[in-house]
């Protein structure tokens, strides 16, 4: 069994018993149509959790935002943050960075659909001076950590975190800088 295969029931386990109400998951063409409207393909495991789990509603605090659909949506916030970001004084959004969750206060959990390993990131803008990178943290080296993480209850973003040295605090993104200016 591929870590995939493994991890996709555990995170739909978990989805049933936190949350109440699961919207469908969403078919395979409704994944290709987000990716062609991206450009880009969405890592294998975030496709599957959308085709097998569910249209997002389910996830750590906030939840994840649905892919596709009325209302706010992954496609709907990378489009608006792309754009805000070109047209904007201080570039800040890098190209195919997804953002998955929205943590409130403008913050994001997004996924680097063009990295190797599907790195979660953390966009804090409240870090952001006049240089868009420094708005960006390592989340999780990957979604399949950030997952395990949520899994565990073992996430920065738990309320009692600070009362825990085996935490892991976001750290700053390296490739910030570099994919904003693609």
């Amino acid at each position: 069994m591929t870590a995939i295969e493994d991890l996709v029931p555990r995170v739909a386990a978990k989805a049933r018993a936190t949350s109440t109400a699961l919207p469908p998951a969403v078919s395979a063409e409704e994944v290709a149509e987000a990716e062609a409207v991206l450009g880009f393909a969405l890592p294998p495991l975030l496709a599957s959790l959308y085709r097998e789990v569910a249209n997002g509603g389910y996830g750590p605090d906030y939840q994840l935002l649905p892919l596709a659909g009325a209302g706010r949506t992954v496609l709907s916030e990378y489009q608006s943050e792309r754009s805000a970001s070109a047209g904007g004084e201080t570039p800040y959004w890098p190209a195919g960075v997804l953002p998955i969750l929205d943590w409130g206060c403008a913050m994001y959990a997004a996924v680097d659909c063009l990295g190797e390993t599907a790195t979660v990131l953390l966009f804090e803008p409240n870090a952001m001076t006049d240089d868009g990178a420094a708005a960006w943290f390592v989340d999780a080296g990957s979604l399949a950590e950030w997952l395990e993480t949520w899994l565990a209850g073992t996430g920065w973003y738990r309320e009692d975190a600070d009362e825990h040295e085996d935490v892991a605090e976001p750290t700053p993104w390296d490739m910030a800088a570099s994919r904003i200016a693609e």
